[in-house]
């Protein structure tokens, strides 16, 4: 293995990546009830968790990407940690978590770990919408980027899921930084990654 290899990735980067945990395997007949999907499979990253729920709690689960060394790593990580786990709490995983557990992540990389936080959001809200409690957790663990208008970091991926590829078509969307614009730039930020991610 090479230097620059040995540095760019921890220990634990390097084990889940080259022994994932939790994998779909389609001949093993997982039973799930819960399903999410996200991402692009035109920008190599995409990303599907199938959860089984029981109770509200996270009793297994099994996901499959195509994605870099960094978003095996941390979608396995989190197929772990969320077992047992309420779907409340598992909702609120932040990308952060699980890059910690991981013992970090390059920077040019931390944009990866979005994906699996992401498709079992999208999984637990099949699950809700299955069980006739659809957007029940809608604005849990959301981030306000604009304060005068109250919009989310939820509410602008939302958006770009809806169509928007730019700032014009975020702001005829959601209204963002039409007041004092002081949110632009996180907002941009968002959108940017966003768009990567879904469209």
């Amino acid at each position: 293995m090479s230097d620059a290899f040995a540095w760019l990735y921890s220990d634990v980067v390097k084990e889940h990546f080259t022994n994932p945990k939790n994998v779909l395997n389609p001949d093993e007949g997982f039973v799930s009830n819960a399903e999410g999907m996200t991402g692009n499979i035109k920008c190599g990253d995409q990303m599907m968790f199938l959860l089984r729920i029981e109770g509200d709690v996270i009793a297994d689960a099994r996901w499959k990407t195509y994605g870099c060394a960094s978003a095996i790593a941390s979608t396995s990580m989190l197929s772990e940690v969320i077992k047992g786990m309420g779907i409340k709490e598992a909702y609120n995983i932040k990308p952060d978590d699980i890059v910690k557990r991981l013992g970090g992540l390059p920077d040019n990389k931390i944009h990866c770990s979005v994906l699996g936080d992401k498709a079992l959001r999208a999984a637990i809200d099949d699950y809700l919408a299955k069980n006739g409690r659809e957007g029940e957790f809608r604005n849990e663990g959301a981030r306000i980027i604009c304060s005068c208008l109250n919009i989310s970091d939820r509410d602008i991926e939302e958006a770009v899921k809806q169509g928007a590829r730019d700032w014009n078509g975020l702001q005829e969307r959601t209204k963002i930084g039409t007041v004092c614009g002081g949110c632009k730039t996180a907002a941009e930020e968002l959108l940017h990654e966003y768009v990567h991610i879904f469209a």
